[in-house]
């Protein structure tokens, strides 16, 4: 979500409260006589294979989907994109569905219609035009510049996690929730979209590492160590900066993380705190919605240097639509936004990027990316620039599971570790 929509939601939000004319001798191209001739096609060559070519008698080995693949012209690169998104989960990192949901309809799910939601980027019917594989739904609340008072921020984020949980249940047609990457591949197989919990801030865990755990074990699989504002140890990229990075409870707050097998979410936070993050993490990092500071110059994005170090901790920068981070103002587009991912596959590599669109959490939107029917059309995109399959395979989704499993492994190495039992002092502030 951006920063300002987000820094001034109020506390209230979270209250209950082509023509006929053509010949007819022109060609046929609807939808049934060309699976009809596909069909024949498909026909046709399985049985010069079987009969008349070598091995005639013996199984192809040939899958239907490879055949159709075969037919496909290489210049159709939206059929191409779709092809994509059959076999493999397009995973987006970040989606503010249910702060949305919050701020319009107090999170009550009763009389709201999930397959059309107008006003909304997502809803179940342009998910399933877009062929959403897997979604992290933010579980965000504001956070608050003072972070030694007293507040409310562990309600509300149980609140925004319930909600999730809710929205799962009401379509479970649609959606399943998932805690691993294998749960994610197995999901996506059966046709459903995986669903999962980040959390957007450090704020929200209110300096208690005993409160992460909790959250972990209600499926939270992603903590953004800030959001717009500082917390007691981590420093914001919003602002003057407070710590100069980590403190020494922030590395506490990381290693946890690393331990229990929740991905470290270097999205908002200050540049010094990402370099000081991956310096000291023993698992992949995340950003789950962030974009290229060279091509947009705002603190909010990722500097070169640190994109250089991303493979050191095999981690993922999953790029932000939001046009503000993307193009530096107002208006962008989608061949924007396919500038970003190709400026990271550049210097961090191909296989640390990934989608992380920020759909409802951004009040703009880039033309050609409107909402979530739209992922089709940027795949397409970088199809067509020349990326491999292979590589936008990794692009939608894959690279994204190598970092959740990457993390799960670390998890499993640090079995052995005993919780971290320190918490910060509401009094202290470092």
């Amino acid at each position: 979500m951006r920063h300002s929509e987000k820094a001034l939601l109020p506390s209230a939000a979270f209250s209950p409260s082509r023509s006929a004319s053509y010949s007819t001798q022109k060609a046929d191209h609807s939808p049934l006589k060309v699976a009809v001739a596909l069909t024949l096609a498909l026909i046709t060559i399985l049985y010069f294979h079987c009969f008349w070519g070598p091995g005639a008698g013996q199984p192809t080995g040939y899958t239907l989907q490879e055949v159709e693949e075969e037919l496909l012209d290489p210049t159709d690169y939206l059929g191409r994109a779709h092809q994509i998104l059959k076999r493999v989960p397009l995973i987006d990192g970040h989606n503010d569905m249910p702060i949305h949901l919050q701020m319009t309809n107090h999170g009550q799910l009763a009389g709201v219609n999930l397959t059309d939601m107008p006003g909304f980027h997502t809803d179940i019917t342009r998910i399933k035009q877009g062929r959403l594989g897997g979604q992290f739904w933010s579980g965000f609340i504001p956070c608050r510049d003072d972070f030694t008072r007293f507040s409310d921020d562990v309600r509300f984020t149980l609140e925004q996690i319930d909600l999730i949980h809710r929205i799962v249940k009401t379509a479970p047609d649609t959606f399943e929730f998932a805690r691993t990457a294998e749960d994610i591949r197995r999901i996506h197989k059966h046709g459903r979209v995986a669903s999962l919990i980040g959390l957007e801030g450090g704020h929200q865990i209110d300096n208690s590492l005993a409160t992460l755990r909790q959250y972990y074990d209600l499926g939270v699989r992603y903590l953004t160590l800030t959001h717009v504002c500082h917390t007691a140890w981590a420093d914001s990229c919003t602002g003057t900066p407070l710590h100069g990075g980590l403190t020494s409870f922030g590395h506490q707050v990381v290693l946890e993380m690393n331990r229990l097998g929740m991905m470290v979410d270097l999205s908002h936070v200050s540049h010094d705190t990402m370099r000081d993050t991956m310096a000291i993490t023993k698992a992949p990092v995340l950003f789950s919605h962030s974009s290229a500071y060279e091509l947009c110059k705002i603190t909010r994005n990722v500097p070169d240097d640190v994109l250089a170090r991303i493979p050191e901790t095999d981690g993922v920068v999953m790029i932000n639509f939001y046009p503000r981070f993307v193009s530096c103002g107002a208006n962008s587009t989608l061949g924007a936004v396919a500038d970003h991912i190709a400026y990271v596959a550049k210097v961090a590599g191909v296989q640390h990027v990934g989608l992380g669109s920020d759909f409802d959490g951004i009040e703009v939107v880039p033309e050609g990316l409107e909402d979530v029917s739209k992922y089709p059309d940027l795949i397409a995109e970088l199809l067509r620039r020349g990326f491999t399959d292979k590589e936008v395979e990794g692009i939608v989704g894959e690279n994204l599971l190598r970092v959740m499993e990457g993390v799960e492994k670390a998890a499993h190495a640090l079995g052995g570790m005993l919780p971290i039992e320190e918490n910060l002092p509401m009094d202290k502030t470092c």
